[in-house]
């Protein structure tokens, strides 16, 4: 749902003759915001794990803190959940990004330019520097998980459920989008991007995989300094 929805926006925004063309990236940041708000309503029942970032953030918190043990929504927080969540996130993304070809199949058969067609499945930088678009995918990635788990320590009316995550995720593409496209999860980009490599999809050009490391491992360090930071930071800024 996260990823249909996400790459979905992007796709109304950049392929030509949608309805949405040349909608700007403030639409691409409201409906990633509103498609995270879907993904989690939907995985509620896993805790809400979309993202391999903030799964590793969250477990890095509780195995530095706690030295592990810990159960979060029933599930031990251990190396097979962990590998489960992880391999879960990156199938379901690769089945959404399926799905929006899908939608969006005549579109893609339209659109002249090969870097449109990649830019619905996966980011890529306004300026190519590999170090400095790490750099900005951590940052985001770091605000993401940091602020989450406040959420979880009780710094939002758990009443408002995932709406303040939405405007959390709107707020970081606002502010720190526009470098990279903010990835700040490695499952929504990979996923999307093998879709790209593996669909029929006319002129698409190539994936761009020299790049393709940066918005997984950025957003997997930025997780795990949030989780990390979160120990000493967070009961006192709370």
């Amino acid at each position: 749902m996260l990823v249909l929805l996400g790459c979905g926006v992007v796709a109304n925004v950049a392929l030509a003759k949608t309805k949405g063309f040349n909608g700007g990236f403030l639409m691409v940041n409201i409906g990633w915001g509103l498609a995270v708000f879907a993904g989690v309503i939907v995985s509620y029942a896993s805790g809400a794990h979309l993202n391999p970032a903030v799964t590793l953030g969250l477990a890095t918190k509780i195995l530095a803190a706690d030295g592990g043990g810990d159960y979060v929504e029933g599930v031990p927080v251990d190396f097979v959940s962990t590998i489960t969540y992880i391999g879960a996130q990156l199938l379901g993304a690769i089945i959404g990004a399926v799905v929006v070809w899908l939608a969006y199949k005549q579109h893609f058969d339209d659109e002249p330019e090969p870097a449109s067609k990649l830019g619905v499945f996966s980011t890529g930088p306004a300026i190519r520097s590999y170090g400095w678009n790490f750099v900005t995918e951590v940052i985001g990635t770091f605000v993401l998980v940091f602020v989450i788990i406040g959420f979880s320590n009780g710094g939002t009316p758990a009443e408002l459920g995932a709406i303040p995550v939405a405007f959390l995720v709107i707020v970081i593409g606002t502010s720190l989008g526009g470098p990279t496209g903010y990835a700040i999860n490695p499952a929504r980009d990979l996923g999307p991007r093998i879709a790209h490599a593996f669909l029929p999809i006319k002129g698409k050009g190539g994936s761009d995989w020299s790049y393709s490391w940066v918005p997984v491992f950025g957003p997997i360090v930025g997780g795990v300094i949030a989780g990390l930071a979160s120990i000493p930071l967070l009961p006192i800024l709370g």
